[in-house]
């Protein structure tokens, strides 16, 4: 985002291995800031219990299901540089818009329902779908993880150890992120004023998941 992940790779440049590990793993825990990371963990935490705990569950779910899909789609980049065809690519892009204006409709039903804006247990998504999720968002981004880790690798042995541990960190990113709005809703002056807040989150996330699916398929620019 904004390059930052360019000179974060560049710290592994020709250099020991430890370097490489170091921005491997610095990559992959800037990684949940990304737009789209940021607005799918808002969304998918938010709807839910408002629990620090149940949060964390599904942050991990969904950081183990981009972690696997990212080492699986990783693994040919980093040792062969066979990427998805371009057409899966962009496919796989625009899922991650449609999955986000997924979670954005249902933050919205659910706030319709009366169902947000208490600090008390609400029905949660199971870490099943989570996962499903996560998985979605890592096939989306694999290419642009191959070429940032192929730029700093020489060998295939620091390929996929930094692969592992870019995936690892990945996926603890994504549940300090997900814990990390879990707790603030246990608040209760938090959770009223999120249930005031939360159509325009849900129209916000649901423009974003619409742009962010169109720019995928190259109709509208993509600016990050």
């Amino acid at each position: 985002m904004f390059g930052l992940d360019d000179r974060i790779a560049g710290l592994g440049d020709g250099s020991a291995f430890a370097l490489l590990a170091l921005a491997a793993m610095l990559l992959g825990l800037r990684h949940a800031t990304d737009p789209d990371h940021l607005t799918a963990v808002s969304t998918l935490a938010a709807g839910e219990e408002p629990d620090p705990r149940a949060a964390a569950r599904l942050g991990f779910a969904w950081g183990m299901g981009h972690a696997t899909s990212l080492f699986a789609f990783g693994v040919p980049i980093v040792l062969f540089r066979a990427y998805l065809p371009e057409t899966l690519q962009m496919g796989a892009e625009c899922a991650v818009g449609i999955v986000i204006v997924l979670l954005a409709l249902r933050l919205l039903a659910r706030w319709r329902g009366g169902r947000l804006g208490h600090a008390h247990p609400r029905g949660t998504r199971t870490r099943g779908q989570a996962y499903a999720i996560g998985l979605v968002h890592g096939v989306g981004g694999s290419a642009g993880v191959g070429v940032l880790l192929l730029a700093a690798i020489p060998g295939h042995a620091e390929a996929l150890a930094a692969l592992a541990l870019f995936a690892l960190c990945t996926a603890i990113s994504m549940v300090a992120a997900s814990t990390t709005f879990g707790l603030a809703l246990t608040r209760e002056r938090v959770a009223r004023r999120y249930g005031a807040l939360a159509p325009a989150l849900g129209v916000l996330s649901l423009t974003f998941g619409i742009w962010y699916s169109l720019s995928a398929v190259d109709a509208v620019p993509y600016v990050f």
